[in-house]
């Protein structure tokens, strides 16, 4: 059993929180850490009998404002319940001190293969995966957001501008070192905004990182990491996931599982935005800039990434940390799309 100090929860507590909201535990849990800890912290919890549930924390140490908030997870994975995404269901969100300084989210286990996990998946799959990824992120976008009682999730103001803001905010708080090159990338997306348009939901990190797959069929099983979803135009997912996709200008990790989208038979950058347009019917016609907002976000995040495991180091579990490069390389990309496009 991991100890309270380094995983942030007590596990005899939070056995104790969950036989009292009716969830059967027998005997002692232990918690184990999933994924390489950059965000929300999160755990499989099993008991004795071998069951098992998922629990999400805030990071350890100290959080930017608005940031990792899982009780707003915690409700948007509940209003999902009843629609067509695939999500874990929501059990309960603790929020007793004697189990976390902070409050846990717990949720049933959904079996999978996360689709970063590359090693494990058949190249012949890549063509249903890419498929099967591009449709699931359309599903999200045909969310009725009133029908799901998440039209106060967010504003409604324009998206691309809220977004400029409050990412700019994240960088002057987060940020290690000037980056000009990031700095004249801001000035650029606030000079080619595009007009305002559909109000959709948004996953806001859609990634091969957060989602699970059927590693024989190809087939979505669910999609998780909800903390930075919010209401706005849906070509921005389309953006985010391509600045993550993998391609040979990726942004690499240290992952040796890690493979380029051909090598595990993927669908292309240009390919994915493709079928996206295929399974919602949306014009892609402004998604270069969506696209470059993608790039710059995912900078700023990893510097933020950077940041924590400065300043809390315990919270990476030995996983690898990106360096001062990773966020140059994205802001070098956004740069080259602006004159090549995705």
């Amino acid at each position: 059993m991991s100890a309270p100090e380094t995983v942030g929860i007590d596990a005899a507590s939070l056995g104790d929180w969950m036989e009292g909201i009716g969830i059967p535990v027998t005997g002692p849990l232990s918690l184990r850490r999933l994924g390489d800890g950059r965000s929300n912290l999160t755990f499989a919890v099993s008991d004795r009998t071998g069951r098992r549930w998922v629990a999400r924390r805030p990071p350890l140490g100290k959080l930017l404002a608005s940031a990792h908030d899982v009780v707003r997870e915690g409700r948007i994975l509940s209003a999902l319940a009843s629609t067509e995404v695939p999500v874990p269901a929501v059990l309960g969100v603790c929020e007793d001190a004697r189990v976390a300084s902070a409050p846990v989210l717990v949720m049933t286990m959904i079996e999978g293969l996360p689709a970063h996990v590359h090693s494990d998946l058949e190249p012949t799959l890549g063509d249903r995966l890419g498929r099967s990824i591009a449709e699931g992120l359309a599903g999200i976008h045909r969310v009725d957001i009133a029908s799901a009682g998440l039209g106060t999730l967010s504003s409604q103001a324009p998206y691309a501008h809220r977004q400029i803001r409050r990412w700019s905010r994240q960088w002057e708080e987060s940020k290690l070192r000037e980056v000009p090159a990031l700095d004249r990338m801001t000035k650029w997306l606030n000079e080619n905004t595009p007009l305002n348009g559909e109000t959709r939901l948004l996953h806001g990190d859609y990634h091969l990182g957060n989602l699970l797959v059927d590693p024989r069929s190809g087939e979505l099983r669910a999609i998780l990491d909800w903390e930075l979803s919010t209401l706005g135009d849906p070509l921005a997912d389309v953006g985010t996931m391509l600045g993550y996709w993998p391609e040979s200008d990726s942004l690499r990790t240290a992952d040796p599982s890690s493979r380029e989208s051909g090598a595990l038979g993927l669908p292309d950058r240009r390919r994915m935005a493709e079928l996206y347009a295929e399974s919602s019917g949306r014009n892609l016609d402004d998604v270069k800039f969506w696209y470059v907002l993608g790039l710059w976000k995912i900078a700023i995040i990893i510097e933020g990434v950077r940041r924590r495991a400065r300043e809390v180091p315990s919270s990476f579990n030995d996983s690898p940390v990106p360096t001062q490069d990773f966020v140059d390389k994205s802001i070098d990309r956004a740069w080259t799309a602006v004159a090549s496009g995705i």
